[in-house]
């Protein structure tokens, strides 16, 4: 009871700000974002860390900046999620690269995206499947009321969200058997067994399995993929980047190789980032 309370409480504020502009949620995510990065805390002192191990030469203005963006994702996302905003996300989304998965997915093979924590990496799943059905597996919160919350909200009928277990995977394979997409934010720290270390921004990190795995059903193509948030309140711009080639039947290289294109698409736009995301921590 406690949690259905909880969370109809978070959907009625989600939804209310959700009637906002989407330029005046950026601003005070922006303000907040200044604050934040001035406050002590876990994830300003990780994100610090983690953006000079890939920058070494980053400045307080380059942090400042991350903290700005992470917090106008987290302040937009009412307007963006908000089904009366549905229809407009085309007209504030620029992609000029359609054309390779439409022909892709013509193959019949299905589609892998991957994709790190970057830009507005929440819009990704609503904003594709606007065009196309897509299967994306997730880590399902602990707290009950937030799933609830989620289920609520971001739920959309081309969208299917699944967990990350077995019950997932099979829904992932039934996906690619039909010849449509799935998702996957491989960037996540995958449980002990699930992944192997490979390098990312020159460390090692616990990197998941699974995308390789899935590769080998029906050689699907896998395309690393963004949403970047264009300045000023100008929109967004959704990249494509195809891999040049399948992942490697060896775990190790195929981790290595799926770092390496996840590194390409953050040094597109790094400051959208999420380095305060405990990416090298080691699994349970």
């Amino acid at each position: 009871m406690l949690n259905n309370v909880l969370a109809a409480f978070a959907y009625l504020v989600f939804k209310g700000l959700g009637f906002l502009p989407l330029s005046f949620l950026q601003v005070l995510g922006k303000a907040l974002g200044i604050l934040g990065s001035v406050l002590p805390g876990k994830y300003r002192v990780r994100a610090r860390q983690n953006l000079r191990l890939a920058y070494p030469d980053a400045t307080p203005a380059m942090e400042r900046a991350a903290m700005v963006e992470l917090l106008q994702m987290f302040l937009e996302l009412p307007y963006l999620w908000s089904s009366s905003n549905a229809g407009r996300l085309d007209k504030i989304v620029k992609c000029d690269h359609w054309a390779l998965i439409d022909d892709a997915l013509a193959q019949g093979r299905g589609v892998i995206l991957i994709s790190p924590h970057i830009g507005s990496f929440e819009m990704l799943g609503p904003f594709y499947t606007q065009r196309h059905k897509a299967t994306v597996i997730f880590k399902e919160p602990r707290m009950r009321w937030l799933k609830i919350f989620i289920d609520w909200i971001r739920l959309s009928p081309d969208l299917k969200l699944v967990p990350a277990n077995q019950t997932g995977v099979k829904g992932l394979v039934r996906t690619l058997m039909k010849g449509h997409t799935i998702g996957f934010l491989p960037d996540q720290v995958p449980a002990l067994g699930d992944g192997v270390y490979a390098p990312f921004f020159g460390k090692d990190a616990y990197t998941i399995t699974l995308v390789q795995r899935m590769q080998t059903i029906r050689n699907s193509p896998i395309f690393t993929v963004g949403l970047e948030r264009l300045p000023d309140g100008q929109g967004y711009y959704f990249h494509v980047v195809p891999m040049a080639e399948p992942l490697s039947e060896v775990p190790e290289l195929a981790a290595a190789q799926m770092n390496a294109a996840l590194e390409q698409m953050i040094r597109k736009m790094p400051m959208q980032y999420l380095w305060g995301y405990n990416r090298y921590k080691v699994p349970k």
